[in-house]
């Protein structure tokens, strides 16, 4: 039997989650989501949690997760609380040349709005003075901050699920055929038929792709953190690459590496963060490490976020990124606009998958 719907989303992870939540407030009903797994059971599941926007390049990229970032303020009172807080984020550096890196950065970013602040040694410590005596100054920039990754996406879920959204866990789909007009997805336990289909299952989304013959060029990058233990507050701002929690724990590391699908995590690795850690923050030594964890960021080939229509095909939407955290109110209400209106509200052809053509 086939079971039928308006719109299915391959993926429940923040953005496809995001994308139901958004949807379903002009959408009700109609709306199923498939996950392979669980969705917090993934890349959204393992990840820092930044709002973060200074860094983000080239500028346009940048603005957008501006954009994003204004669509969190009020994101809580329309889903709940999500922990979320615009603490301003600070990226400390070390040497001269890394501050000329951050004068450039912050000229380029000031032409599209954003505002950053390069602060000397004597600033940066005024306002964080845990941080090492060492450093030669930071960027500050006030719109960045950081949100709990795990309320964010549980109350999206939540919030969808009250307007009507399905979901299907542990359910993974193995096959997906276009026919008149509408698209038959057959997952592990189910076949559905849909008039409308959104990909954005995060690192399997290049597999999905196959399953239409679309080449999806996104790959798997692996992201290390350590934890520690609860401590006494250390630092109100959200830095480059370590946040404290609410509970005060400190998340200390941010990796890049190329290793499939591998979620292990390595020794070297690890102390190479805690040293890290003490260089940036002196007291951590004093801290004890508690767990650590690795998480599968989803890469696409120039680093760009893919969102919008997929040419050749009817009703075929994508959204892939690795910023997904920051990304998602943001990626939520452009693929409702795109489904509803037939175009989105902001310029989005530079994220087109049709750039890779």
């Amino acid at each position: 039997m086939i079971i039928e719907y308006d719109t299915i989303i391959v993926g429940g992870g923040v953005i496809g989650s995001g994308i139901a939540y958004h949807l379903s407030e002009v959408q009700p009903n109609g709306i199923l989501v498939l996950d392979k797994d669980f969705p917090l059971n993934g890349t959204s599941g393992s990840t820092q949690g930044w709002v973060w926007i200074q860094s983000k390049v080239p500028s346009w990229y940048g603005e957008l997760s501006m954009f994003s970032a204004d669509l969190y303020e009020y994101l809580p009172r329309r889903i709940g609380d999500i922990e979320y807080k615009r603490t301003g984020g600070i990226g400390p550096f070390f040497t001269e040349e890394e501050r000329e890196l951050a004068k450039r950065l912050a000229e380029t970013q000031a032409g599209v709005g954003i505002h950053i602040d390069i602060l000397s040694r004597e600033e940066t410590l005024a306002r964080e003075p845990s941080l090492s005596p060492d450093i030669v100054g930071s960027t500050y920039c006030s719109i960045d901050g950081n949100v709990n990754p795990m309320r964010l996406v549980e109350q999206y879920m939540r919030a969808a699920k009250k307007n009507g959204v399905t979901y299907e866990y542990s359910n993974p789909v193995v096959a997906i055929e276009k026919k008149q007009g509408s698209y038959i997805v057959t997952a592990k336990r189910g076949t559905y038929s849909c008039k409308k289909l959104i990909l954005s299952a995060g690192v399997w989304t290049q597999a999905v792709g196959k399953m239409l013959g679309i080449d999806i060029p996104v790959f798997p990058v692996r992201g290390q953190i350590i934890v520690t233990e609860p401590v006494a507050p250390l630092f109100k701002h959200t830095l480059s690459s370590m946040r404290q929690a609410s509970n005060g724990e400190v998340l200390i590391g941010y990796t890049k590496e190329y290793a499939g699908f591998d979620r292990s995590t390595t020794l070297d690795v690890m102390e190479e963060t805690a040293n890290f850690g003490v260089k940036v923050v002196p007291v951590l030594a004093k801290a004890k490490i508690v767990r650590s964890f690795a998480g599968l960021r989803v890469m696409p080939q120039d680093e760009i976020p893919i969102i919008g229509h997929i040419p050749g095909f009817d009703n075929l939407y994508i959204a892939v990124m690795h910023s997904g955290i920051t990304l998602s109110p943001l990626a939520g209400a452009i693929i409702t606009e795109l489904i509803t209106e037939g175009e989105s509200s902001i310029p989005i052809d530079c994220l087109s998958i049709t750039r890779f053509a």
